[in-house]
């Protein structure tokens, strides 16, 4: 489960000013089998498509449903929850001591899904280079198959590049020295 902003998908778009909610909660599928046969390119791919199926239609649907149904809880049960905060806009924001230099969540395991909640938020470096941070919070032996599968798809990045396949990326693991 993830979120999708729906904002660029609204025709005609969204009034300027509006700050309510406009995103859809869809959802990859697949077997526990698939998911430990495959690689990590494979779940990516899934929420890949699953989110390109995201339309306008589908928000409306959504909003429609939790009209008339009310606004159900999601299922917490083997769920796993990212979320882009990306374009909040947090990081712009200053209460006299100038912007942020986090405006992600203060902790990995908020709300109702202890531990299986990751976030996308900007991130800028002490030389103000702009990038993405993905805290990965996962219980700990999921954890550890997940680096592990991580430093793969790392490697074989990193041997595209020095095979000139690839142009390179810039994946960092450890302290962001905050």
């Amino acid at each position: 489960m993830f979120t999708v902003n729906g904002r660029r998908l609204f025709n005609p778009p969204l009034p300027t000013g509006y700050d309510g909610n406009a995103f859809a909660l869809p959802v990859a599928i697949s077997t526990t089998g698939n998911l430990c046969k495959q690689s990590l390119d494979f779940a990516l791919e899934l929420v890949m498509k699953t989110k390109s199926e995201v339309t306008e239609e589908y928000i409306k649907s959504v909003a429609d449903l939790m009209v008339i149904r009310g606004r159900p809880h999601f299922a917490v049960v083997r769920t796993y929850i990212v979320s882009d905060v990306r374009h909040s806009g947090l990081e712009d924001i200053d209460y006299g001591l100038g912007t942020a230099v986090y405006s992600g969540p203060a902790k990995g395991d908020v709300g109702v899904i202890p531990g299986l909640i990751s976030f996308y938020v900007p991130f800028k470096n002490y030389k103000g280079e702009r990038g993405i941070l993905v805290p990965i919070c996962l219980p700990e032996n999921a954890m550890e198959v997940f680096v592990k599968e991580f430093q793969k798809m790392v490697k074989r990045d990193n041997d595209d590049i020095a095979s000139g396949v690839a142009r390179k990326s810039s994946f960092f693991i450890g302290d962001t020295g905050l």
